[in-house]
C-alpha cells in the first residue's frame, strides 16, 4: 500500500537519472578475489530469513559473497542511496508505485533472459506489467512471494453453526444475516487506522473492475465514477454488519477482537494472520476471496507482490548477480522464505500454502488473481482518508460525492502522469 507523491516522483527521478550516467558497476570484487554482490531488502521483519539465505548460499559458492540487507526505512534509504550513485546490486521491494517510480527513472535492468522469469505465474508477471507508467520492453524484476486479501473467519465457529463459505455477493449478505440473527457480530472492520479502509475496497475492486482501470483513467478510457460505483456501494453495506462505530477500533483493536471471537469473519489480508495468531496462537482460521461478484465464476482473489527482486542497471558482474537470483529461485530457498513469512509463493511448483489461505487455493492454483488497486494510487492522495470520510458520510448522494472527489483529486495528483501517458498515446498514434 506504499505510495508517492507524483511532483516529488518526477523530481526524484530525474535526480536519479542525472546520476545514471555515472552508475557505479554492482557485484564489485573484494579484497579475496570474491565477487561481491549486496542486495537491499525493504522487509526488516524477515532478517532472519535473509540471513539463513545469505549463509546458505555463501557456503554453497566460493567465487561470490552474498551480502543481504534489511534496514528498517529501508526505501528512504534506497531513495537517499539512488540520488547518492550508491547503488546495491539487487533490490528486494514490493509490487507497487516504488516500484513503478523506480522502473520509469530507468534505473533498473531488463531480466527478460533470466531463465527463472519463465517460472513466474503469469498473474504476477501482469501485475508488474500494469505498474509500468509507460508500456516498457522487457522484464524489471523477479516476483518472489506474495500476499492475499479476502475475508477470514473463524473455522471453529463455522463447523459449530453449520455456515456454508458463500460464493456470491447475494450468499455473502445472507450469511452475513444468518449469523447476526444468531446473536453473533459477522465483521469487525476497526476503521479507526484509516489504511485498513482499504482491505475490503481493494478485495471488492479486483472482482469489481478491470486491474488496469488506473491506466484507462489515465489515458481516457473511463472515470473512476464509471468504474468504481459498484464497490462503492458494496463496501459501504459491509457498515450494517459490524461493529458498531468502527472509527473508534483500529488495526490492533480488530485483530485482539477477531481472535477472541468476538466476529465471525475479518475482510483483512493475510498479513494480519501473525498479529491475530499472537492474541490467540490456537486459533482455527481460514480464508475465501470476497464474493463480490453475482457469480463465482466472475469473483477474483486480490492478491500482490510482497516481495520481488529487481537488478540495477550497467551492471558490471551480471553473471554474478543472475547466480544470485537463480539460488534464491530454488525451491528449497523460497521455502525457507516463506516458512518465515507466509504468503504464496510467485514462482509456478507444488509450494505449500499456508493452512490460513487454504479456501483460496483454488483461486492460487487457477492463477486467477489481480493486484490491489491501491498499488497505483499517489500517496498524497489519501485514497484511504477518502474511503473513510465516505463512509462516515450518511448523505444520500455520498456515493456521488465521494465518486467526484475521486476523479477532481485523481486529476490533480497525477497531472504530470496523465500527461505523459496521454502524449505518448498520441506518439503511438502518430507512428502508425
Amino acid at each position: 500500500m506504499a505510495k508517492r507523491k507524483i511532483s516529488g516522483r518526477l523530481a526524484l527521478c530525474a535526480g536519479m537519472l542525472i546520476g545514471m550516467s555515472g552508475l557505479a558497476g554492482c557485484g564489485q570484487s573484494a579484497s579475496d578475489g570474491k565477487v561481491e554482490v549486496e542486495l537491499v531488502s525493504y522487509k526488516p521483519e524477515a532478517v532472519a530469513a535473509f540471513e539463513k539465505i545469505a549463509e546458505r548460499f555463501n557456503e554453497t559458492h566460493d567465487d561470490i559473497r552474498l551480502t543481504i540487507d534489511s534496514p528498517n526505512e529501508a526505501m528512504t534509504i534506497l531513495k537517499t542511496r539512488f540520488i547518492r550513485e550508491d547503488y546495491p546490486d539487487i533490490v528486494g521491494i514490493g509490487g507497487d508505485i516504488n516500484y513503478s517510480n523506480f522502473l520509469d527513472a530507468d534505473l533498473f535492468m531488463d531480466i527478460s533472459d533470466l531463465e527463472e522469469i519463465t517460472m513466474v505465474k503469469q498473474s504476477y508477471l501482469d501485475m508488474d506489467k500494469e505498474l509500468e507508467f509507460i508500456p516498457q520492453e522487457g522484464v524489471y524484476a523477479l516476483p518472489y512471494a506474495a500476499n492475499a486479501a479476502g475475508i477470514l473467519y473463524n473455522k471453529d465457529m463455522f463447523e459449530e453453526h453449520g455456515w456454508t463459505i458463500p460464493a456470491t455477493w447475494d450468499e455473502f449478505i445472507a450469511l452475513c444475516e444468518t449469523i447476526e440473527a444468531e446473536g453473533i457480530q459477522p465483521l469487525y472492520l476497526g476503521y479507526k487506522d484509516t489504511w485498513t479502509c482499504l482491505a475490503p475496497w481493494n478485495a471488492l475492486a479486483v472482482g469489481l473492475s478491470d486491474s488496469d482501470t488506473c491506466n484507462q483513467v489515465n489515458m481516457g478510457y473511463t472515470t473512476f465514477t464509471e468504474a468504481y460505483g459498484e464497490i462503492a456501494r458494496k463496501i459501504r453495506v459491509l457498515l450494517d454488519y459490524a461493529e458498531p462505530n468502527p472509527y473508534a477500533y483500529g488495526y490492533n483493536d480488530a485483530c485482539t477482537a477477531f481472535a477472541r471471537g468476538q466476529s465471525a469473519m475479518y475482510p483483512i489480508g493475510s498479513y494480519a494472520i501473525p498479529q491475530i495468531k499472537s492474541v490467540n496462537p490456537t486459533m482455527n482460521i481460514d480464508s475465501f476471496t470476497f464474493p463480490a461478484n453475482e457469480t463465482e465464476e466472475r469473483n477474483v482473489l486480490n492478491s500482490g507482490i510482497d516481495l520481488q527482486f529487481s537488478v540495477m542497471k550497467n551492471c558490471e558482474n551480471k553473471e554474478a548477480v543472475y547466480e544470485v537470483l537463480r539460488f534464491l529461485y530454488e525451491d528449497e530457498t523460497i521455502q525457507i522464505y516463506l516458512d518465515d513469512q507466509g504468503g504464496i509463493a510467485c514462482k509456478e511448483g507444488d509450494f505449500a500454502i499456508p493452512a490460513e489461505l487454504e479456501g483460496m487455493r483454488a483461486y492460487i492454483e487457477n492463477d486467477r488473481m489481480a493486484d490491489y488497486q491501491d498499488h497505483h494510487y499517489p500517496s498524497e492522495m489519501s485514497v484511504d482518508a477518502m474511503i473513510q470520510t465516505f463512509l462516515l458520510d450518511s448523505s444520500e448522494n455520498s456515493v456521488d460525492t465521494f465518486l467526484t472527489r475521486f476523479d477532481t483529486d485523481w486529476k490533480r495528483y497525477n497531472r504530470d502522469l496523465i500527461r505523459k501517458v496521454q502524449e505518448y498515446q498520441k506518439e503511438m498514434g502518430d507512428a502508425q
